[in-house]
């Protein structure tokens, strides 16, 4: 769904409170969720404004957004 929010809370609302002790303990943690949240704004963004942009580009867009989720999520679950 175009626009729709992808944001660690929305996305794993029964990691809340770990997300918010991560984000408050570990730097890393905290610059990569950075980093995730400017990416899913980016994506959100180009999609709702209709900003034009290659197909391609916001397919690349979601595969980096993807990759940092999984990797977020590996870190919650570790």
């Amino acid at each position: 769904m175009l626009g729709e929010s992808h944001d660690l809370l929305h996305e794993f609302p029964n990691l809340q409170e770990k997300i918010a002790n991560l984000r408050d303990q570990d730097a890393e943690f905290a610059r990569l969720m950075d980093d995730y949240d400017a990416l899913d704004a980016r994506v959100r963004d180009l999609e709702e404004l209709g900003t034009p942009v290659a197909d391609e580009t916001i397919e690349e867009l979601k595969k980096e957004r993807l990759h940092l989720k999984d990797t977020l999520y590996a870190i919650l679950r570790s």
